[in-house]
């Protein structure tokens, strides 16, 4: 007796199988891409924070292997070789590629050294403002009130003074020094993660996630830290890069005017203060490190900006 049940056919199953295997393989084409590859889809769209990136990126290259690269010392001098000019002028050498200042000391060597400098001025200067600043700025708006009252007038009272003349004031009291400088400059833009924090802060304490921690009876440290500050970090970071901009702007002025970075230090704003009087006979002594400074700030800003758009793309600009 013939049996009714016909055995599915090779071609059947293996087109079973791989409409099973394709739909598994499609399945996670479906799925929503990683956090850095969205995060680098909206930053890589603008394509001066892209070049911004790549101009930091090299700026920090150079000034962690300053040592290897610095073809000189930056406070050897050389006594047969003052203010000479960069090597495509009349009486340069390719032993000074970018000319010496009044003293004799390595233009180059000076410029890479002083990039070390300058990013260490600014991750000191941000670290101090962002960890006191957002500290503040979390308690007041945890706290309201009279102690949220209290803080802000304070913060009202140090934005009320233009930020280098406050820094200015400062190095004065506690006397010129890169130290002193960065301390200086870290207080006047500590007001501005204060006010970030706390205004986001305020915007995350009415949502749900907050008010569920609250009923299972979080702390208020892990209300603080853990469960509303990771919320807040995306204008803090995007704050951070403009920061440190203005911190390595301002470093170079207060150099520039003899309160911050002391000679022979290689830091550009104090090479600026250095080579003011040889502007007409040697104008590489003074270009050289003031684009640096342009270049250097321009790149951080420019960065900054993609990361706004790319950490809060709702803000993006058209």
């Amino acid at each position: 007796m013939a049996s009714d049940h016909t055995p599915s056919s090779p071609d059947s199953t293996r087109g079973a199988s791989t409409d099973t295997n394709g739909s598994d393989r499609t399945r996670p084409d479906r799925t929503r891409p990683g956090r850095f590859k969205e995060f680098w889809g909206y930053f890589s769209e603008n394509r001066g924070a892209v070049i911004g990136l790549v101009v930091f990126m090299t700026f920090v290259l150079i000034a962690i292997m300053a040592d290897v690269i610095a073809p000189h010392s930056a406070t050897q001098q050389y006594r047969e070789a003052l203010l000479q000019p960069p090597v495509w002028l009349e009486g340069g050498t390719s032993e000074f590629l970018l000319g010496t200042d009044a003293v004799g000391r390595d233009l180059l060597s000076r410029l890479i050294y002083g990039a070390r400098y300058s990013f260490f001025i600014g991750v000191i200067v941000v670290v101090i403002a962002a960890s006191t600043g957002v500290l503040i700025g979390l308690i007041a708006g945890f706290a309201r009130g009279w102690v949220d009252t209290l803080i802000m007038r304070l913060m009202d009272i140090l934005l009320a003074f233009p930020s280098l003349l406050l820094a200015l004031v400062m190095v004065a009291i506690l006397g010129p020094s890169l130290v002193n400088a960065m301390i200086a400059i870290a207080i006047t833009l500590q007001p501005q993660y204060v006010r970030l924090t706390r205004a986001a802060v305020l915007q995350e304490l009415p949502k749900d996630y907050v008010t569920s921690a609250r009923v299972v009876g979080a702390s208020k440290a892990r209300l603080m830290f853990i469960t509303v500050l990771p919320n807040c970090l995306a204008p803090l970071i995007v704050q951070a890069a403009l920061s440190f901009s203005t911190a390595i702007l301002d470093a170079a002025a207060l150099g520039f005017l003899g309160l911050g970075a002391q000679p022979p230090t290689p830091e550009w704003g104090t090479m600026l203060a250095d080579s003011r009087e040889f502007v007409l006979r040697a104008w590489w002594v003074v270009t050289f490190p003031g684009l640096a400074i342009l270049v250097n700030v321009l790149a951080i800003n420019l960065m900054g900006d993609g990361l706004r758009d790319a950490l809060d793309p709702k803000l993006k600009r058209s």
